[in-house]
């Protein structure tokens, strides 16, 4: 059992975090969840849930496995590297979100959150969601990328022949999966599939 922290925020995609946050409860891993302002908004927009209770409401597996953080408390023993964690995973990762911990910012329990992952070496995937990139944008990812960040951008392949919306989402939780080392079924390799 790992402790893993996601965090959601405003960029469109939140249903990715939610795929990703069922798949770690399934397979009994505690999540520590941070939503910011704006990704309370895209979640209503998107998935229609409106707060807390509507997301566990969806999320009947994670009952024991998930905490969900207020973004400005700066209580939680995550924030502090006295305290580790697995893996940061921050899905979707607006460009804003990603401008804040690329610079240092530190202004809520996210981005200190992403600022101890970094300082203490622990993982940190970033899933950003923007189309197209600018440079600035670019230049955010190299930085982070430098400071031993992981960038994943949401780009589903097709290789795998997804039938529903949901395996596309999968597609993109299957490889932030892999990334953490945690096995799954949500998809096989390249040249890996029976459908071939």
């Amino acid at each position: 059992m790992a402790n893993y922290i996601v965090g959601i925020t405003g960029a469109s995609g939140s249903i990715y975090g939610i795929h990703l946050i069922r798949e770690l409860c399934l397979q009994k891993h505690n999540v520590d969840l941070i939503i910011t302002n704006a990704g309370r908004m895209v979640l209503k927009e998107e998935v229609d849930i409106s707060n807390d209770k509507e997301l566990k409401s969806k999320l009947p597996l994670c009952k024991n496995f998930l905490r969900i953080w207020d973004n400005n408390n700066f209580e939680a023993p995550f924030m502090s590297g006295s305290n580790p964690f697995d893996a940061l995973i921050i899905i979707p990762c607006s460009m804003g979100k990603l401008a804040s911990i690329a610079s240092g910012i530190s202004t809520n329990l996210l981005e200190r959150t992403a600022d101890v992952a970094l300082k203490e070496r622990r993982k940190l995937i970033l899933v950003v969601r923007e189309t197209p990139f600018s440079l600035i944008h670019l230049e955010n990812m190299v930085r982070v990328t430098k400071a031993g960040g992981i960038i994943l951008p949401a780009m589903p392949a097709f290789y795998h022949h997804p039938k529903k919306i949901e395996d596309v989402i999968d597609f993109v939780v299957a490889k932030v999966l892999n990334l953490l080392g945690i096995n799954h079924n949500l998809l096989k390799g390249w040249r890996n599939n029976k459908n071939y």
